[in-house]
């Protein structure tokens, strides 16, 4: 499926991401266990609906309905999972075991990311820096997550390397060596480098305007296989977010 439509890959990305990030560490719900994003109510939320604009029904449903009819013993958690731990494969990224971008200000920004989004789910900085590299993927059409934004989706524009099916730790090494300026449009604020072919919202910009974060940007840039192995087990985390007495399965 994936090699057929390499755009496909990082949407089975955006969908595992979904699925696991309404866990919250307080409450101890939500997440990917029950793989409920396949109900109307979750589809209902905005992210998700900009997840899957173009599709009469659930992108996620149409594509993956044919494994899950042939696989019937499989559930929808470990289906909707395990496709996005398959699709991190397949963009060449390493093997994994089984939020709005804007505030207003930088502070704002992170203040967002950090206590609305990513400490929710129990997350650090480093490890919220690390899953910011999934924006080297695909084709954007949601307002956090993978590589090129769609403006009849999420609202902006472009994508955030020149390589959206492949995973690298390019995107930290273009955070930090371009020029960013904002974009001259009628859309929500973005930036764009100086050739006006990429983009970074101002969750990205960001990351390297706070020290903290910006230490973890510069050494994923320097190591692409430090932000392999840190990538692989925050996504990881990610998924098994809301989960418990899970197995490890062999597959064929």
């Amino acid at each position: 499926m994936i090699t057929a439509d390499p755009d496909i890959g990082p949407t089975m990305v955006r969908l595992a991401w979904h699925s696991s990030g309404t866990y919250d560490k307080m409450s101890k719900t939500g997440g990917s266990g029950g793989g409920t994003i396949r109900f109307k109510e979750e589809l209902a939320h905005g992210g998700d609906r900009a997840t899957y604009p173009r599709y009469s029904s659930p992108l996620h449903l149409t594509l993956l309905a044919p494994p899950s009819e042939a696989h019937c013993s499989i559930s929808y958690a470990d289906l909707y999972t395990l496709a996005g731990a398959t699709a991190i494969e397949a963009a060449g990224g390493p093997t994994v075991t089984v939020p709005d971008a804007d505030k207003g200000s930088p502070a704002k920004t992170l203040s967002h990311l950090r206590m609305d989004i990513f400490y929710r789910m129990g997350f650090d900085d480093r490890e919220i820096v690390a899953l910011s590299g999934a924006h080297a993927l695909g084709r954007r059409r949601i307002p956090h997550a993978l590589g090129r934004c769609h403006p009849d989706a999420s609202g902006y524009s472009g994508p955030w390397t020149p390589t959206p099916t492949v995973l690298t730790n390019g995107y930290y090494a273009l955070l930090l060596s371009l020029p960013w300026t904002l974009k001259e449009w009628d859309g929500p604020m973005q930036f764009e480098d100086p050739s006006g072919k990429l983009m970074m919202l101002p969750s990205d910009i960001a990351l390297i305007q706070d020290k903290k974060m910006r230490q973890y940007v510069q050494m994923y840039a320097k190591d692409k296989e430090l932000f392999f192995k840190e990538f692989a087990a925050a996504f990881q985390k990610l998924e098994e977010l809301g989960t418990k007495n899970l197995k490890t399965v062999a597959l064929a």
